[in-house]
């Protein structure tokens, strides 16, 4: 059972030493040598656990040293931080790719009102070969094809849009889109499927690469040289002077200071009410950098996991945390992926020569994450004010 250490904010308690910041760094560092040793000798279903523990490691690792840099050796916590920010930010591309892709394809099928998984039209039948939530018919660009074949061009009516937006559909379950009429509840409209298929194509590209990316970092020189540094933690955390008698709960809770001050700048009144009009401004911009409003959320995200860390530091994983706080933090989980598939969304809507049905389809999409993005600010300004009533 992990020990369990007194609260940062317990003025009453007494000191936390820093040999629990040591032994923490060390399980950590035991962790992350598991994770690396099971991803070379697993499968591939196991190489994607094993990936998922090195993430969580490194992140525990990096954000500790952050926060409790002064009782480490300079040098080395400043070589080593950034070393694991970048393993870690490598390592989570292709996963973040592929749920952007599941969590856009299922809106799709949400938002069309349709009763089964929709389908990607393709040039032949492809099962599918990643289990994607969204059931979908895989296009040409898991084998690595980014867009439809040559022998498609005839089909496209003189159209050469990277999309081939044009180009009827072939198969899949879209009801009456050969016809008139309009499509019976359970199909799904051409410009949704063309989304999909837009989409699909463009974020399994990007996963593939991220795949490739993350396959060489792990054969890299710098790569090694971070594990072998995390096996020196393992067995010797190097410690600075400042950490003889110290104690770890000024640290921990200036970190919870640059947590609450990131929260009260935030406009919580304005993610409390039920439409944010704010929220609308520049969405039709062309500039394709990150919403305005969304860069303050993202840094409380990243300074309420260093609380979380701190706090693991203090009292022992993982139930250090509170309910309130992993209500919260999942709250920004979801904020951030949201943003980032709306951002994903509004990127493949500027694809060049794409049909009006197939941009109206993506722009709905977009707005549809917008709104799940206001959705999650107001989750998290909930968990927020529960918690801080609850401390008071």
């Amino acid at each position: 059972m992990a020990q369990r250490h007194p609260d940062p904010t317990d003025t009453t308690a007494g000191p936390v030493p820093a040999d629990a910041l040591a032994g923490y760094l060390r399980a950590q560092a035991t962790e992350f040598l598991r994770a690396l040793r099971l991803h070379g000798e697993s499968g591939t279903v196991e190489s994607v656990d094993a990936a998922r523990a090195l993430r969580r490691s490194a992140r525990r690792i990096s954000g500790s040293l952050h926060t409790f840099q002064p009782l480490l050796e300079e040098s080395w916590a400043e070589d080593l931080r950034p070393e694991l920010a970048w393993l870690s930010g490598t390592l989570a591309r292709e996963h973040a790719h592929q749920a952007r892709l599941d969590r856009l394809l299922l809106a799709l099928h949400r938002l069309s009102g349709t009763t089964t998984p929709p389908t990607v039209p393709t040039q032949s039948p492809i099962p599918a070969r990643d289990g994607t939530a969204a059931g979908l018919v895989r296009t040409g660009a898991d084998r690595g094809d980014p867009g439809p074949t040559r022998g498609s061009a005839n089909a496209d009516h003189g159209r050469s849009g990277p999309d081939r937006d044009n180009s009827g559909p072939r198969q899949g379950n879209l009801g009456a889109a050969h016809g008139n009429s309009a499509p019976a509840r359970g199909s799904l409209a051409v410009g949704a499927v063309k989304a999909g298929a837009l989409l699909d194509r463009q974020l399994t590209l990007a996963r593939t690469r991220a795949h490739s990316t993350a396959l060489q970092a792990l054969g890299s020189s710098r790569f090694h040289a971070v594990a072998d540094k995390v096996a020196v933690l393992a067995s010797d955390v190097p410690l600075g002077p400042a950490a003889a008698g110290a104690d770890l709960r000024p640290l921990a809770a200036a970190a919870e200071e640059r947590l609450t001050a990131a929260v009260a700048a935030l406009p919580l009144v304005t993610a409390g009410s039920p439409y944010n009009a704010e929220a609308l401004v520049h969405g039709l911009s062309p500039d394709p950098a990150p919403h305005p409003q969304d860069a303050p959320w993202h840094q409380v995200r990243l300074l309420l996991r260093l609380h979380r860390y701190a706090r693991e530091v203090l009292h022992g994983p993982p139930a250090a945390a509170g309910v309130r706080l992993l209500a919260a933090g999942q709250a920004l989980d979801r904020h951030r992926d949201a943003a980032e598939a709306a951002a994903a969304a509004a990127s493949a809507a500027r694809t060049p020569r794409i049909a009006p049905a197939t941009a109206y389809a993506l722009g709905v999409l977009h707005a549809d994450q917008r709104h799940e993005v206001e959705a999650a600010r107001y989750a998290f300004q909930l968990s927020w004010r529960k918690q801080a009533v609850g401390a008071n």
